[in-house]
């Protein structure tokens, strides 16, 4: 009999380390951690292997290294996870029109309309996990429901290589002992403003009307009490929609107060939106600059006289402001957004033309999307942090989110 709506969530196992040990056999069957980079202190993700003996994401390596001795540390190679997460995601995408890419490690399948073709949901799931496992030697654990929340739950149930079905006239009953913060998009601020209520588990939610929750969150809080009953309506969404903004951020050394530190700082965070800009063949005219200080951010919006892609017009802003506004605070983290960005259209009748530079850009990125990124860039970018870039949390394989 099919189901009225089957959603399958592949989640990949410990993605980046299962990642290092496919490109290095020799780290099979052992534990082995992530850092972000060689100068990075803290776990970014591990094998099971490592878990076993305690270690967990987000753990100093040094209190790592005293749980397991035998750590394996390996720097990040963010560019190395998205080539292999995208590759997963082509194969996904044979499935179904309907996958929405959640992470570079989750993606959620709606192939209610594939039912015939596939099979049932346990025989689609298994082609899903054969699939993730031929394209790129990682194992992944399915969960399968009736809707998105339940089809998450579901697939945290077996870890590593699971596969939970939970078809959806029992979504209800496997919910309700499962605390609330266990739900994906429910916050610490909504669990204690329902704690008041002495709602806790999802079953407490049917004790609440509906209502509560719409008048305080709105259609989120709607959400939210359908979810806990696996009645999650969110439909699986597969498209991307336009660029809203385009962004680049980078830590600093704690509590940085010099000047040229922060100014090649500014200066690749500039090297990379700008990169990121002509690749999508978008410009933008306003920016936000922000630095991030001990007391929180402090920010300003900027507009360029043109629509541009070239970094040393969005340097030269950021630096202007910077002139004027920092006074040696402490800095943690720098920050540069493009707010409005746009196909370009037919030029200003006074603007200058520049084809040696545009002949310049073009050669510099085709080189390194070639050789890898900063491969070729300005010379004031020497003394740029060694730290490895990140997968940006909205990372997909296509269009002008993917960006490491």
């Amino acid at each position: 009999m099919p189901w009225p709506r089957v959603i399958l969530l592949a989640d990949m196992n410990a993605f980046f380390a299962s990642v290092e040990q496919v490109d290095h056999p020799e780290w099979r069957a052992k534990p082995v951690a992530v850092t972000n980079g060689d100068i990075g202190t803290c776990i970014i993700t591990c094998s099971y292997e490592a878990r076993a003996h305690g270690v967990r994401t987000g753990m100093h390596i040094k209190q790592a290294r005293q749980l397991c001795p035998e750590l394996i540390r390996v720097s990040s190679r963010p560019r190395r996870y998205a080539e292999v997460s995208a590759n997963i995601m082509h194969a996904l995408a044979r499935f179904t029109p309907d996958i929405e890419i959640f992470s570079v490690d989750e993606a959620f399948l709606d192939v209610t309309r594939c039912q015939q073709l596939w099979g049932g949901p346990r025989a689609t799931a298994s082609r899903v996990k054969r699939a993730v496992y031929e394209s790129s030697g990682v194992l992944c654990s399915v969960g399968v429901s009736g809707d998105k929340t339940t089809a998450k739950f579901a697939a945290r149930q077996q870890k590593p290589d699971g596969l939970t079905i939970i078809p959806p006239w029992q979504a209800r009953a496997r919910l309700a002992d499962t605390p609330l913060t266990e739900l994906c998009g429910v916050n610490t601020g909504i669990a204690n403003m329902l704690a008041r209520y002495g709602v806790h588990h999802c079953a407490d939610l049917q004790q609440l009307p509906i209502s509560v929750l719409g008048k305080r969150f709105g259609n989120p809080g709607r959400r939210i009490w359908l979810m806990a009953q696996g009645l999650d309506p969110e439909p699986v969404k597969p498209s991307l929609p336009a660029a809203q903004s385009l962004g680049h951020g980078k830590v600093l050394p704690p509590n940085t107060r010099d000047a040229a530190t922060i100014r090649v700082y500014l200066m690749h965070m500039a090297h990379r939106l700008a990169e990121r800009l002509r690749a999508n063949r978008l410009v933008a005219q306003q920016f936000l600059f922000g630095l991030r200080q001990y007391r929180g951010w402090q920010r300003t919006i900027e507009r360029s006289l043109l629509p541009s892609d070239d970094e040393m017009v969005i340097y030269r802003l950021g630096s202007r402001w910077l002139s004027d506004n920092w006074r040696s605070q402490g800095i943690w983290q720098i920050r540069i957004v493009a707010l409005d960005p746009k196909a370009p259209c037919q030029s200003d009748l006074f603007q200058r033309k520049h084809p040696r530079r545009e002949r310049t850009h073009q050669a510099m990125d085709q080189i390194n999307q070639r050789y890898g990124a900063m491969t070729l860039a300005s010379a004031r970018l020497l003394g740029r942090s060694s730290m490895p870039d990140v997968i940006s949390p909205a990372w997909k394989p296509e269009g002008h989110r993917k960006t490491v």
